[in-house]
């Protein structure tokens, strides 16, 4: 197996889907509920006789706060007293069914409407066990607060009171929802208290008894691979216990990570570094720019399209690029596996446990029900922990080794063989009619598939065409082209994945295009997004009214048009229909751009329309939480090879935002007067805030920046 891609192959990886919905059909009531000391409608809910409400989360939780979210709609339709609710995390186990993925923002999206059921079903059976119990009609019962009330005649009683009686009864196949709209409750994290005091578990956390710790040596290059090593020295490290080879390179096993570490330093590796051993950053930035010499394919045409340009009276041109990048989770990949006969039990962080099963299957010659996937806390994963890599390492080494194995990634593993955000290069050219209206958009641009990188049975451009081929605005001739130009670097889905880069050169083009046109950038923007119910971009349909209340409110919070700045000083706007999972998003960016080039980003005013916000300042906290993670990639990061090798290995080459570079962040979540499903949080905040800054970094220095991250070299080069 030479490359990630043949290692998802040959091990029997089918992805038939990236979204699972969560449908009520799927819960499984677990056979000792009826009759139980508790009540268990279903195999998400437990209701203690001590009124302790526990939910099982069918997530990941990497700090998005869906286990709350998840739990919030369950108790929120059931009434309970949230002081009384708690949640665990589901596992691969049958009872819990298809887990689906943690990602896409789809986690609210999906599950919402289901915990809600659950949730309905609990409530109407505890008041139907109360009104038995007290001989009144059912409807003149009401459950709030952890308790069932009779109005009638002040009785109540406490939820844990009426478990055992409700527990005999059949839950109804289509409970009652309650009545909501507008938006939820902001409610407490359910996990914060375990988080600040230390007392949450890690996937780095995991022991096991008779437990060994692997470090494994990768080859530096891309798809190479073991050609012979020597164990000997690694051998005497003290702790170190076993030294063989895996997939992925040599795994040394030790006693503890230290004897593992030390192990791998004292390993002897010779490499067959295959054909990628040459490759270079400017290499691949010339090969994507090359590949725009020759069509791509068309993924969205309206009017004549390209051939729309000839007609204009003013055209205007303009080339982006944009590197790869890393993940950078706070915490590196780890996992723990325990391979036995006849059951295999694994500790790991995932984001994508279902999607894997298969090669698991495949891996230890195991059925899926001998196979439990437990995910502790995830210290980060942004779309890497989707990638099934660190798993199969653990399996791999507990299989060869007949014990328990955790296998930890180094800070270095994680940055130099990740499965990186895909480069891109793009040249797009507009023209403006003779009354300085926009007549025609051309968007071309080059990269990598993650789609075929990945081998999954998708059209290449599916992974790649967001926020470019969906652009809204009303343009009567438009095409954008997409050019498959594959690298010898793995590719994967990174927080808002070609969301976070298509915006940027959409957006900040559109800009300059509002500027040779002599309009203003927001105004001009609200122009284009006239009219009213939604309007087909693409394969999607953008609701045009939610896009504009977006713009309209960080205009009116931002004070643009009317807001005075220094020399230096400046601000930008941009706006992003995050529509696969149906939810808007637009942003101003203040900045200040010192003498040397420095970009400071001051303020960023951002409008958020998520449908019904379940929990608001979690909403909150994903929009600033994907404003910083959009700052590391709009000013600092940048992923580069030389030989074949990532060049970066750290934070000290591979620098994020920290504290020293958070703007201050003001989030307006829209309002709907009646109910309208949640959207997604998690990515939507990220698109907008880069091209924000790149356009305010213009309207602060006359200088236009077409390139991420945007340094005070290239300022000062501008």
């Amino acid at each position: 197996m030479n490359t990630r891609r043949d290692f998802l192959q040959k091990t029997g990886c089918l992805a038939l889907a990236f979204h699972v919905p969560m449908e009520l059909k799927s819960f499984a009531r677990s056979p000792e509920a009826a009759g139980s000391a508790a009540l268990e409608p279903n195999a998400f809910l437990r209701i203690a006789k001590d009124g302790t409400v526990t939910v099982w989360a069918t997530r990941s939780e990497m700090g998005q706060g869906v286990r709350t979210s998840m739990a919030q709609a369950v108790a929120d339709e059931l009434g309970a007293d949230w002081s009384r609710v708690q949640v665990q995390q589901a596992s691969s186990a049958p009872r819990f069914g298809d887990l689906g993925i943690t990602g896409g923002s789809q986690t609210t999206k999906t599950t919402f409407m289901a915990f809600r059921k659950v949730g309905a079903t609990a409530r109407e059976m505890l008041v139907e066990a109360a009104a038995a119990r007290w001989k009144v009609p059912a409807k003149e019962c009401v459950a709030l607060n952890g308790q069932v009330k009779h109005e009638g005649s002040k009785r109540g009683a406490a939820f844990g009171e009426l478990v055992e009686e409700a527990a005999k009864l059949t839950p109804p196949k289509e409970p009652t929802l309650r009545n909501i709209k507008g938006m939820g409750h902001s409610r407490r994290r359910l996990d914060g208290p375990d988080l600040v005091t230390g007392k949450a578990g890690f996937g780095t956390d995991v022991r096991l008894p008779g437990m060994l710790v692997a470090s494994i040596e990768r080859c530096p290059v891309f798809g190479g691979k073991v050609k012979s090593f020597d164990a000997a020295a690694a051998l005497k490290v003290p702790g170190v216990k076993r030294v063989f080879q895996v997939t992925s390179g040599v795994a040394v096993l030790g006693e503890h990570t230290w004897a593992a570490l030390a192990g791998r330093d004292a390993l002897k590796v010779e490499w067959d570094e295959g054909p990628a051993a040459q490759a270079s950053s400017a290499g691949i930035t010339a090969q994507l720019a090359k590949r725009l010499e020759t069509p791509g394919k068309s993924v969205r045409k309206e009017g004549k399209g390209a051939a729309g340009l000839q007609g204009a009276a003013k055209r205007l041109k303009a080339a982006y690029d944009f590197p790869f990048l890393a993940h950078a989770t706070m915490e590196p990949m780890v996992a723990t596996a325990d391979v036995k006969a006849d059951r295999c039990d694994i500790y790991a962080p995932m984001q994508a446990v279902g999607l894997w099963m298969p090669m698991l299957m495949a891996a230890t010659g195991l059925k899926a029900e001998q196979i439990e996937v437990h995910i502790p806390l995830l210290g980060g994963g942004f779309g890497r922990r989707a990638m099934p890599d660190f798993l199969m390492d653990a399996v791999e080494c507990s299989k060869q080794a007949g014990v328990p194995v955790k296998v930890q990634w180094s800070r270095e593993d994680d940055m130099q063989h990740d499965f990186y955000r895909p480069a891109t290069h793009h040249e797009l050219e507009g023209g403006l009619d003779a009354k300085g209206n926009l007549a025609a958009w051309n968007h071309r641009f080059a990269g990598g598939s993650i789609a075929a990188s990945l081998g999954f049975p998708w059209p290449p451009e599916s992974t790649e065409v967001s926020g470019a081929g969906d652009l809204p605005y009303a343009i009567p001739d438009l095409e954008v082209e997409w050019a498959q130009s594959d690298v010898p670097v793995p590719l994967g889905f990174w927080r808002a994945v070609p969301a976070s880069f298509n915006p940027f050169a959409s957006e900040c083009f559109f800009d300059e295009l509002a500027h040779a046109a002599g309009k203003d950038p927001l105004a001009w923007r609200l122009e284009l997004l006239k009219g009213e119910g939604k309007r087909k971009v693409g394969q999607e349909s953008v609701d045009l009214g939610r896009l504009r209340r977006v713009l309209e409110t960080v205009r009116d919070q931002s004070g643009w048009g009317t807001a005075k700045f220094r020399k230096g000083r400046g601000h930008g706007v941009a706006a992003h229909a995050y529509l696969d999972c149906d939810t808007y998003v637009a942003q101003v960016a203040e900045v200040e751009v010192k003498a040397d080039g420095a970009i400071r980003v001051l303020r960023v005013i951002c409008a958020v329309d998520c449908g019904y916000a379940v929990n608001p300042e979690n909403v909150k906290a994903q929009m600033e939480g994907g404003i910083l993670y959009g700052l590391s990639a709009a000013l600092l990061g940048e992923i580069t090879l030389e030989k074949g090798r990532v060049v970066q290995s750290s934070f000290k080459d591979y620098p994020v935002a920290r504290m020293e570079h958070m703007p201050k962040v003001e989030v307006h979540i829209i309002p709907h007067a009646d109910f309208v499903p949640p959207g997604g949080a998690g990515e939507p905040g990220l698109p907008p805030l880069a091209p924000a800054v790149g356009n305010a970094v213009f309207h602060a220095t006359g200088k236009r920046l077409r390139s991420l991250p945007m340094t005070p070299e290239k300022v000062r080069q501008a």
